[in-house]
């Protein structure tokens, strides 16, 4: 059955899936990407959408919309957290009474879509590959990886065998009635090494190699892995290896300065940090451009949501607000950002 698809956000994640899902649907699907940034909309206009990286590369022709363009089956909302809630008010006219729109942010917005939407029409996809858009139109994907699909309620929908299929020439998918336990564990990652990429300004091949790094990393996981637990939400495995409350420190471990099991973890992040090496935080490159961080989706929830159930997160506390400061001007990303927080809170 012919679908429509709106891709709501032209950046690297939205663009490398438009461009994968011209590339593969274009055929039997009508695809839009929709996007406001006119330099994005012309190369996309005169090139294509340009893809390379892990995946090889290609040009795919296509364009971009600036609004919508009557009614779609699925909106695949790919901007950044911050822009999220305000993109999904201004498509919700457009989604089918049947359709259903996908969360692709990291951080928990599922929730906030539904009151927008309805539960009932909102699915969420965990992101488990990474890219960037070094220059407006092209889409450089920097890991391999899929995506984990499925209702932030833990029911069953039929609609995300659908999604599946549609988002499999982007990469493998797993269809889950634990979104929850994803979105978690994902969310405990990304408050680690996407908040210490935006304060340490580099990428996360670099910073994994400082001990001072991993060990931040570890007391942010750690505390996020206690709030989902006071939240009733047990992290799943990430591509079924990755296990976050493994990774989570023990109380003994918190005040130990060397052990074998610190060490067990300390080798997991050096391994995560070299298959991401190229990785770059997202936040920094929002700072960068003038636009707000998503850090108040990532370690401002799990803070808010600790605060909800009286779980100290003074890790990531300390860590949101000097992202807060990089973002008023009064910082400038550098390791010296990660050893001042490493001082004020280890």
């Amino acid at each position: 059955m012919k679908r429509r698809v709106l891709i709501v956000g032209s950046g690297a994640i939205g663009g490398t899936i438009a461009g994968k899902l011209l590339e593969q649907h274009g055929g039997d699907h009508e695809i839009h990407a929709l996007t406001t940034n006119d330099a994005i909309a012309d190369a996309v206009s005169t090139h294509g959408f340009r893809l390379r990286g892990v995946d090889g590369e290609a040009a795919v022709a296509g364009r971009c919309v600036r609004a919508p363009e009557g009614v779609y089956d699925w909106i695949l909302l790919a901007t950044q957290p911050p822009q999220v809630e305000a993109a999904a008010r201004d498509v919700a006219a457009s989604l089918a009474p049947e359709g259903a729109m996908v969360c692709l942010q990291n951080g928990l917005c599922e929730a906030r879509i539904a009151r927008i939407v309805g539960a009932e029409r909102v699915l969420g996809a965990v992101v488990a590959w990474g890219a960037s858009m070094p220059e407006p139109g092209v889409f450089e994907r920097t890991s391999s990886g899929g995506f984990t699909i499925g209702r932030i309620d833990g029911l069953e929908d039929p609609r995300a065998l659908e999604l599946a299929t549609l988002l499999e020439p982007v990469g493998p998918v797993d269809v889950t009635t634990d979104l929850a336990g994803a979105r978690w564990s994902k969310l405990a990652i990304n408050c680690a090494i996407s908040t210490l990429g935006t304060l340490g300004g580099d990428r996360l091949g670099a910073l994994m190699r400082r001990r001072v790094v991993r060990r931040l990393a570890l007391e942010i996981m750690t505390e996020t892995v206690e709030v989902a637990r006071a939240e009733g939400v047990r992290p799943r495995k990430v591509s079924g290896t990755l296990d976050l409350e493994w990774l989570a420190l023990r109380p003994d471990e918190r005040t130990s300065t060397g052990s074998m099991s610190l060490l067990a973890k300390h080798s997991m992040l050096l391994a995560v940090g070299a298959r991401y090496r190229r990785l770059r935080s997202s936040m920094l490159s929002a700072i960068e451009r003038g636009r707000p961080p998503a850090i108040d989706f990532l370690n401002g929830e799990v803070v808010d949501r600790g605060a909800a159930h009286g779980v100290a997160t003074p890790v990531n506390a300390a860590a949101r607000e000097r992202v807060h400061a990089l973002a008023r001007g009064e910082a400038t990303p550098a390791m010296a950002q990660i050893d001042a927080l490493a001082a004020e809170v280890l």
